[in-house]
């Protein structure tokens, strides 16, 4: 099992001194514009004491992938003054800095994208678990539009570079543009983007190589990639552990640093009966070997819940927890676990500062 306190060296060099992660959290907190606001600032750089690495909430590359209403976005180069100071406030408590780059695809919401119809792989709109709609039916993707969104999300990577963050995670997860790309639900394709695993890959792996590109071009430094995807849908046809094993294989060849699963709960079982033996996480862990770390994530509240997610993974993210309790990794390393926030979030937040937009959110969500 891995030691929380243990540091760790990326492939890229970039060291983090534990396998504490914040993980990417949504907080509504940027102007309209996707420009960070000061309360954003000092919402990271609170909780930015303590763990390895802090990976900001989803940044938008360009606009037409905008997802929601005070959502980060890295898409101009106007953007660099605020991604700048955010970069710098993370790093000043002694965290590494990843921002995480994303396209929402079909999941943007109208008023986001000023009533412009959503982009997908395929005009299909998204469902929730029982079948009804859960997006309005997107836009097909032209090929000239593809081939845009892949160069934008290597100049997303420049300017990230340049803002100063020590890396970028890219956003494959949680129904997003990318898992759309890769699952057979959203992507009904019939061109060397659709079909197969292979063709419906196609679009993250050239993505990679557009980011690996512009790290190569402009990092002057170790910069870290890393690549987050969810292991399962629950629409059929939808993507299955099977698929994700494909995935991860195929990841596994790029130069990345890390995979990061995105679940909610770090010990949750797979759908699929032929993997129901241990968690996903587990089979995950024995998928990739060793060939590189993976960041695991879900539920972490305690000091147990780390030491029970390590056993099958090299990082534990901690989100929802460090929401309510921002000195939670100081409390874990100095032992102070009785001082730890407990109970449901929906009573933690009643007593816990945020800003308004943030605060709106949780309580919708809690």
């Amino acid at each position: 099992m891995t030691n929380y306190q243990e540091p760790f060296t990326f492939q890229s060099g970039v060291t983090v001194k534990n396998r504490l992660i914040m993980p990417p959290m949504t907080t509504l907190q940027s102007f309209y514009d996707g420009t960070i606001t000061n309360d954003e600032i000092n919402y990271y750089a609170e909780r930015s004491h303590g763990v390895g690495a802090v990976i900001t909430g989803a940044a938008n590359v360009t606009d037409m992938g905008k997802g929601w209403a005070g959502e980060l976005s890295i898409a101009h180069d106007d953007d660099l003054p605020g991604l700048t100071k955010l970069a710098s406030a993370i790093q000043a408590q002694g965290a590494k800095a990843f921002v995480q780059i994303f396209h929402a695809g079909r999941m943007s919401r109208s008023d986001a994208l000023n009533g412009q119809q959503a982009l997908c792989a395929s005009a299909v709109a998204g469902q929730h678990r029982d079948g009804s709609p859960k997006t309005a039916t997107p836009r097909t993707m032209t090929l000239n539009e593809i081939h845009e969104t892949i160069a934008a999300f290597g100049q997303a990577t420049k300017r990230a570079i340049e803002a100063g963050f020590d890396g970028v995670e890219l956003h494959g997860a949680n129904l997003y543009l990318l898992q759309q790309f890769y699952s057979p639900h959203s992507n009904r394709r019939t061109d060397e983007y659709g079909g197969t695993r292979e063709k419906r890959f196609t679009f993250i792996k050239q993505v990679l190589d557009s980011v690996f590109a512009a790290v190569d071009q402009y990092a002057d430094r170790p910069f870290v990639v890393g690549y987050r995807f969810s292991p399962e849908e629950f629409t059929t046809p939808g993507i299955n552990l099977d698929d994700t094993f494909y995935l991860v294989d195929q990841l596994l060849q790029r130069p990345l640093d890390y995979l990061h699963v995105s679940l909610d709960k770090f010990d949750r079982v797979s759908r699929t009966k032929a993997y129901q033996e241990k968690s996903i996480m587990a089979y995950l862990h024995e998928r990739i070997a060793g060939r590189k770390p993976l960041i695991g994530v879900g539920g972490v509240r305690t000091r147990s819940d780390v030491e029970g997610l390590l056993k099958h993974a090299e990082f534990a993210a901690v989100g929802q927890q460090l929401l309510v309790d921002p000195t939670w990794v100081q409390k874990l390393i100095t032992g102070h676990d009785a001082d730890m926030v407990t109970g449901n979030f929906a009573d933690a937040i009643k007593y816990t500062q945020f800003t308004h937009p943030l605060h709106q959110f949780l309580v919708q969500r809690y």
